[in-house]
């Protein structure tokens, strides 16, 4: 079971400053695209953002709670969006989230629990329509990859994994049409239609040593979702093996999960290979089970800190992507 997500404790004050970068009017619509592809991106940025202990410490004493998102996108270009693990969220709160953040924001959100925990990715086809009918399409243009995380429990089923894989939209077509087969959760409260041109990229997080073979990787290739480096201080696998058009990494503590903060020299490593990433290929190190991926032009890269317990997530975060700006 995941751990609390909220402490009272509180420490000294190091508020962090803004780093320069472009800002819009909060809540407007991204300029229509000009045709051209846009260039790849590393996002660096957080596991959610309300946290009692960064009260005083990474948000300035006295910020309203309410202001707390708005700070944060300021310092980052991503958040991962976690209360969606814990219960569907309701559309007033996703629209309020798109317009507390800059234009050129973007949310990961995390799947429900109800379906990677409870069902086990098995009957889930009502539990996703409800996912994606509690209010997900007001992120618009501003929501970014889906996370899944299996529980540690949870053994490879390549029969499972393909089923609900097959489940998982990828355009707004599709999304529309499964938010459409919700239940009564959700009734009233749903938002059915997904902004069109929407594209829904996945990601999945593993916790059980049989995922570490190369049939995994060959399944997540053939249905382009990426495979979550997570590194978790061993106790769960650590996998760099590239599976998607994007990379996504959680960073949980390299020493004491949840808990120890990032090394200089730690995070000097992981610039390196983000920058693999994001030029299309891999660290020439990097951790693999399978055949490295056909070499792309570019990769976007979605980076989060999850060392929040000792407030060293925001920290870490700053100073990762201030190497990446060197």
């Amino acid at each position: 079971m995941p751990r609390p997500r909220d402490a009272d404790a509180a420490g000294t004050t190091r508020n962090a400053p803004a780093p320069a970068r472009a800002q819009g009017a909060r809540g407007a619509r991204r300029a229509p695209s000009t045709g051209r592809a846009a260039a790849a991106r590393a996002r660096i940025g957080i596991s959610g953002w309300r946290y009692a202990p960064w009260r005083g410490e990474f948000y300035p004493a006295g910020l309203p709670q309410k202001r707390e998102l708005e700070y944060a996108a300021e310092r980052f270009s991503s958040i991962e969006l976690n209360g969606s693990f814990y219960s569907l969220q309701r559309p007033e709160s996703y629209a309020r989230w798109y317009a507390d953040v800059p234009d050129d924001f973007v949310f990961a959100v995390k799947g429900s629990r109800y379906i990677t925990h409870m069902l086990r990715l098995g009957d889930v086809a009502t539990a996703l329509a409800n996912f994606f009918a509690s209010g997900l399409f007001e992120l618009r243009e501003k929501l970014g990859p889906l996370l899944w995380q299996l529980p540690p429990t949870f053994a490879f089923d390549a029969e499972r994994l393909e089923r609900f894989f097959g489940m998982l939209p990828r355009d707004a077509a599709a999304a529309s049409k499964l938010a459409r087969r919700h239940d009564a959760r959700v009734e009233g409260r749903a938002r059915l239609d997904a902004d069109p041109g929407s594209r829904f990229r996945h990601a999945i997080e593993v916790r059980h040593r049989s995922f570490v073979q190369p049939a995994f990787v060959k399944l997540l290739r053939r249905h382009d979702i990426a495979l979550v480096v997570a590194d978790t201080a061993g106790k769960w696998p650590l996998m760099e093996d590239v599976t998607a058009g994007f990379v996504y990494v959680r960073l949980h503590g390299d020493k004491k999960i949840y808990e120890s903060g990032y090394s200089d020299e730690v995070l000097d490593g992981w610039a390196r290979r983000i920058r693999a990433w994001k030029a299309g290929g891999q660290a020439e190190d990097a951790r693999t089970v399978s055949d490295a991926p056909p070499r792309r032009k570019a990769r976007d890269v979605y980076v989060y800190f999850d060392n929040d317990v000792k407030v060293h997530a925001p920290f870490d975060a700053i100073s990762l992507a201030a190497k990446l700006m060197e």
